[in-house]
């Protein structure tokens, strides 16, 4: 199995609109993504002192059975979803494939 992460960085002044990307991002993500993903989940970065702020507004991350599964779901969808993160942030996400080697 693998899972895609999607981290988008906390900056000072950036912009992460969670209104935004729970409930018109991930929805369309959901949609087109559909039965290749075995789950996502979404994180929300807090701000908790006295705990640093957190590095990242949002992670986002999708457990699929394979590479090629998501690729095959991702790929023909990969204009309209990158397209739509104008609408909820303004930093560069960061993307990490990683294979799953522990899951307790």
């Amino acid at each position: 199995m693998i899972k895609v992460t999607i981290l988008y960085p906390n900056r000072p002044g950036s912009r992460f609109d969670h209104d935004y990307y729970l409930n018109t991002h991930m929805p369309l993500s959901v949609k087109r993504l559909g039965a290749a993903m075995r789950s996502i989940t979404v994180q929300r970065g807090v701000n908790a002192p006295p705990w640093p702020e957190p590095t990242y507004a949002a992670i986002c991350e999708f457990v699929c059975d394979s590479r090629d599964a998501y690729e095959q779901a991702f790929f023909p969808h990969m204009a309209e979803l990158q397209g739509d993160m104008a609408n909820f942030t303004d930093v560069e996400a960061v993307v990490q494939l990683s294979e799953i080697v522990l899951e307790a």
